[in-house]
């Protein structure tokens, strides 16, 4: 095996009695794209602000590129790119100004202009800061990111607020990051962004990784059944459908009643059944199969990852 491009073991982070990171340790490997998703202060950014060095640990150990990054700091900024949760510029500094001053700040950097062809931004070159936007600010963070042709690129969620065409389109990019060879780490808390976009996740949930592995290993691990919905011309009593083997969670909210099943087929026919029993009409039926987000939800109780 490859020495990972990042790793960490059994780090620790405290502000006075709140403790945000407790007994971490993951690996993130060289060539993949590394998520890192949780509920609303779970410990996700000060996780990430530990590995890029931002943040000093209490205890625990971390490797990034086979460097510390308190004690090479230096050495790792050169081969690193990271693009900030809460990052802002002047809002009169030129998107071409931006990256030629984060070029200057690395010993090599790529052509600028071609990042910025690269990343869709070249009919903004001579554009303000602040009349980007959101989805041309997040492609703008993005090339200041790769300026200095990182190996390693770490990205804090990354596509918060962004309506969903735009947000596609950063997937794109970070999927063409991942192609050229690079490791990228990232944080997010939509679920479906972590489920089509990372090869690896880890949950993390109260300062703790609750579960790692690949998305799909995770979802086929936490459930095998599926979840059915449909919309009925009157409300459906849970009575009637109480005998109904292998029926699971049920649920109703008005004329909408859901429920799980690991045989959606086989249930669905007996729903049916008593749907023709009633001379209950079906309006709508919708059936799926589990989603990282159900796995998201049994790990942290239903608590939102926003």
């Amino acid at each position: 095996m490859p020495q990972p491009a990042i790793h960490v073991a059994g780090i620790r982070k405290a502000y006075g009695r709140t403790v945000a990171v407790d007994d971490v340790s993951f690996d993130v490997q060289p060539g993949e794209i590394f998520g890192l998703i949780g509920p609303n202060g779970a410990g996700k950014t000060t996780t990430m602000e530990c590995v890029e060095g931002l943040r000093a640990t209490d205890r625990g150990t971390i490797a990034v590129l086979g460097l510390d990054p308190g004690r090479d700091a230096v050495a790792l900024q050169q081969r690193i790119g990271v693009q900030l949760q809460e990052a802002q510029l002047q809002k009169r500094i030129k998107v071409w100004e931006a990256v030629d001053f984060w070029a200057s700040l690395y010993r090599t950097s790529v052509d600028g202009d071609r990042l910025l062809d690269q990343l869709g931004l070249t009919a903004k070159r001579d554009a303000w800061f602040m009349t980007l936007s959101g989805g041309q600010k997040q492609r703008l963070f993005i090339a200041l990111a790769l300026i200095n042709d990182p190996e390693l690129v770490f990205l804090d969620e990354l596509t918060t607020g962004l309506d969903p065409q735009a947000r596609r389109a950063i997937w794109d990019l970070v999927r063409g990051i991942r192609d050229r060879g690079k490791t990228v780490f990232l944080t997010t808390h939509l679920m479906e962004e972590a489920e089509r976009l990372c090869d690896r996740i880890a949950i993390i949930d109260h300062g703790r990784i609750i579960a790692s592995g690949l998305p799909r290993d995770l979802i086929a691990e936490s459930s095998s059944s599926q979840t059915v919905s449909l919309s009925t011309s009157i409300p459906l009593d849970s009575e009637w459908l109480s005998g109904i083997p292998e029926l699971e969670e049920l649920g109703s909210a008005n004329l909408t009643t859901t429920f799980r099943t690991p045989t959606p087929t086989r249930t669905i026919a007996a729903v049916m059944r008593v749907l023709e029993d009633r001379d209950v009409e079906l309006l709508e039926l919708h059936a799926r199969k589990a989603r990282l987000e159900d796995v998201f939800l049994a790990l942290t109780g239903d608590r939102p990852p926003n």
